[in-house]
């Protein structure tokens, strides 16, 4: 049956066409459901798309892109909606959530997963088999989106990036086309996608391989704001000896409630140490004696647990808000970063940021991978804010002498960090992905989200 006519820049054919091609659904702006498809976990942005395809297969994927190309417009995709930049308007929009199928070969040490599957997913099914994902904070993120922007998580210093453990691509690119890319097949378009994100294509499924970790001694050690400085200049200096099986990082937090912390004032700053050691408990406690000793403990959760627990550690939220996500890599954190930091985040500093962390980086992560991709490595930490909506940044900027002037992908949310692509790597590298974005998408369709060339304003 025909579809009533619609305002929209698309025309009723084209969309005729589509509904009878895919075996998703297809949402125009006037249609019941719409406005609920378009839900992301990051309120700062909302999508209002021309139309939506809510793909269950690849072969939707293909034909939303075709569609998208015959008719000149922008195709995005959105499986989470934690790093939502600029909105979509005039554009198609692929939602993935319903393609979520996680299978994991336990002797390979190797994952497939498809563009809509969540790391809790990934995390659940490897750990069944003694083994671990390359995954984030949040077991909530969509797999695709934060492995194609590189990845920085809790074994990071151990194993690298997630993008390092990819082995192959499933994907479709702007002429319409199923790809598998692997570094055999093409190695430039595999060297790009690693790093680059989302702007070559949409992929429909990844592989990538595991690591043999099953449990940590991890967690938080919580402290009172008004000693945020002896404990960041306790963990800045106990960084410099830390062994590679150790990742950590430390956060100011001024949330409406902190569960794990019982009767802390709503809103009230807390510095919150975060730790995750893949060695015994033993070594562990060793190694974050001056850690425990640095000030007064309100909380201590680092214990032994399983890896299937890992998202304890950060408790990120789990419930979707609107924020800003902004940030720098820092070159170093010495005294004077420190000192900087505390002026602009710290007690008395009238800042009002949720969160503001410093994650250290090093080991793995400072190493090129086995198989080289985009992901830039020069820093020795990150600073990343999340800012309630419509603040400015007052706390990079007072950090500016002391960063590498490159930001992380991953690590960017919101209207303002929709040009930021091209500060996340250095000058031979965004020469490079320019090369295999011209290449592969040469009338930049793929324009939405953090884009190496984006829309003219």
């Amino acid at each position: 049956m025909a579809r009533q006519p619609q305002h929209s820049v698309i025309p009723d054919s084209a969309v005729d066409r589509l509904v009878a091609e895919v075996k998703g659904e297809v949402f125009l702006p006037d249609d019941p459901g719409y406005e609920a498809e378009l839900d992301g976990f990051n309120r700062i942005g909302r999508h209002h798309p021309a139309l939506v395809v809510g793909a269950v297969t690849a072969e939707d994927v293909a034909a939303a892109v075709r569609l998208g190309t015959e008719l000149g417009l922008p195709v995005g995709v959105q499986a989470t909606g934690h790093g939502i930049a600029a909105p979509a308007g005039d554009a198609v929009l692929v939602t993935t959530h319903r393609m979520n199928a996680v299978a994991v070969d336990p002797i390979a040490r190797i994952a497939r997963v498809e563009a809509g599957a969540r790391w809790h997913q990934v995390i659940a099914t490897a750990a069944y088999h003694g083994l671990a994902p390359l995954n984030g904070s949040s077991h909530l993120v969509g797999v695709v989106g934060y492995t194609l922007g590189g990845g920085l998580g809790p074994l990071g210093r151990l194993y690298g990036y997630a993008a390092d453990h990819v082995t192959r691509v499933h994907l479709v690119t702007a002429d319409g086309r199923h790809r598998t890319v692997t570094r055999d097949s093409d190695p430039e378009l595999f060297w790009a996608l690693r790093g680059g994100k989302g702007n070559f294509g949409i992929v429909t499924a990844l592989e990538f391989g595991l690591v043999p970790v099953a449990r940590l001694y991890g967690g938080g050690l919580y402290f009172p704001g008004t000693e945020a400085a002896a404990v960041l200049d306790t963990w800045r200096t106990w960084t410099a000896g830390l062994p590679e099986t150790l990742t950590s990082s430390v956060a100011l937090l001024r949330l409406p409630g902190l569960h794990q912390v019982p009767g802390h004032p709503a809103g009230e700053l807390a510095v919150h140490v975060r730790i995750a050691f893949t060695g015994t408990r033993e070594d562990g406690e060793e190694l974050l004696r001056p850690l425990r000793a640095a000030g007064t403990l309100l909380a201590d959760t680092v214990a032994e647990m399983p890896y299937s627990a890992v998202a304890e550690i950060h408790q990120d939220p789990t419930e979707p808000l609107p924020y800003h996500e902004r940030n720098i890599v820092l070159r170093e954190f010495d005294e004077g970063a420190l000192a900087a930091l505390l002026a602009a985040a710290g007690p008395g500093s009238g800042c009002t940021d949720p969160m503001v962390e410093v994650r250290h980086l090093g080991g793995a992560l400072s190493r090129p991978p086995a198989v080289p991709n985009a992901v830039g490595r020069d820093g020795a930490f990150t600073l990343s804010t999340l800012s309630l909506p419509g603040s400015s940044d007052a706390v990079l900027g007072p950090l500016s002498g002391w960063s590498t002037g490159r930001r992380y992908l991953n690590f960017l949310a919101g209207a303002d960090t929709a040009r930021s692509a091209e500060d996340c790597f250095d000058r031979a590298t965004f020469a490079r992905l320019l090369q295999v974005k011209k290449r592969h998408d040469p009338h930049n369709v793929f324009r939405l989200g953090h884009a190496l060339l984006p829309e003219p304003s």
